[in-house]
């Protein structure tokens, strides 16, 4: 006997508290990539008008660099809106990973139009140098300072949104706020290294300072840009859940006295937090169709309450006492395990 159940949740609704909870999570990503946003556009106007005036590279470099940011904040808005959609026939398993995708092409922008730029400024700057005022030190100086600052209030809000959701920074599961993070961090770090270049310059007098900053800069955005986009990869490719969540789940199959065996389990994350899992499993011999169906919701039930996030949950059982097959699979075929009803799971 062989049938194969699923359990599909209902989308969230106002009344669902996970659903509550993600749309509030949601809300406070949103506002933090506005934060962002909002600081990255002042701050790359405010940095090219300082990188002209004072024939700076490091700060032409830093201009590029809060560009790409702001081009990647409105890909994470994008993102933000288009990932909640409810599931439709075109998308059963949902919109979940617009994030991932989203996500990656942050990752694009942030590698061609600031890393490519900044390494650009700087092989430029090293050849043929560069002459400032010191008016012009001056300008690039406050410039940066401000967006020191600027960047790092967007930082701290970003680091602790993360704390509030109960995530360290390197554990941050939604893409749109690991970006703001990353970007926030490169940002602060590469305002640092383009002040350090401009001072050294403005005491040599050799632009070779603000060259290597640039290239710095430039070193860090490509090298975040390949962490970004290489986690991306891997959930649009179909990441498996958490490991070790994939084993509590594997073991409680195995508790369960109806199941002889678990030949087979899969997850994959379809969102920032929705995920499907599959099993395959062999029952005890001797069971009918009745006894397999209220095994199958019990079994459904107990996994969606040990994984929330479970969107859907497949489970193909097979009765390796086959003398009634074609009776009992006709019946399993018709009954609410096989045919996708939650059946009160």
């Amino acid at each position: 006997m062989s049938s194969t159940s699923q359990e599909q949740r209902p989308a969230a609704t106002a009344g669902d508290s996970g659903g509550q909870e993600a749309a509030e999570t949601d809300g406070h990503t949103r506002v933090t990539v506005l934060v962002a946003l909002a600081a990255n556009l002042v701050i790359a106007v405010a940095k090219a008008v300082g990188g002209i005036f004072a024939g700076s590279p490091a700060l032409l470099s830093e201009a590029a660099h809060s560009v790409a940011d702001s081009l990647n904040e409105v890909f994470l808005l994008a993102a933000l809106s288009r990932s909640r959609r409810p599931p439709d026939a075109r998308h059963p398993f949902g919109y979940g990973k617009e994030r991932f995708f989203w996500s990656l092409l942050a990752a694009v922008g942030i590698f061609v139009m600031g890393g490519c730029f900044s390494f650009f400024q700087g092989f430029e700057a090293i050849r043929n140098g560069s002459e400032e005022t010191f008016s012009g030190y001056i300008a690039g100086l406050v410039v940066l300072g401000v967006a020191f600052v600027a960047e790092g209030i967007s930082l701290i809000r970003a680091v602790r949104q993360a704390h509030r959701q109960g995530e360290g920074v390197g554990d941050v599961q939604d893409p749109a706020l690991r970006t703001v993070l990353a970007e926030d961090g490169t940002a602060v770090l590469g305002v640092t290294f383009a002040a350090i270049g401009m001072v050294l310059h403005m005491i040599t007098g050799q632009a070779l300072w603000e060259g290597c900053a640039s290239i710095l800069i430039g070193a860090l955005l490509v090298y975040i840009a390949y962490r970004l986009g290489s986690d991306a990869r891997d959930q649009l490719i179909g990441e498996a859940a958490d490991p070790e969540l994939t084993g509590r789940i594997r073991e409680l199959l195995r508790a369960q006295p109806e199941i002889d065996s678990v030949e087979a389990l899969f997850t994959m994350k379809t969102g920032v937090d929705s995920a499907l899992v599959a099993a395959r499993v062999d029952l005890v011999p001797g069971m009918d169709s009745e006894e397999v169906e209220e095994v199958a919701v019990r079994i459904k039930r107990s996994v969606a309450e040990m994984f929330p996030d479970a969107g859907q949950i497949f489970l193909d059982v097979t009765d390796r006492d086959h003398t009634d097959h074609d009776h009992t699979a006709r019946a399993a075929q018709e009954s609410p395990a096989a045919t996708g009803e939650r059946g009160g799971a």
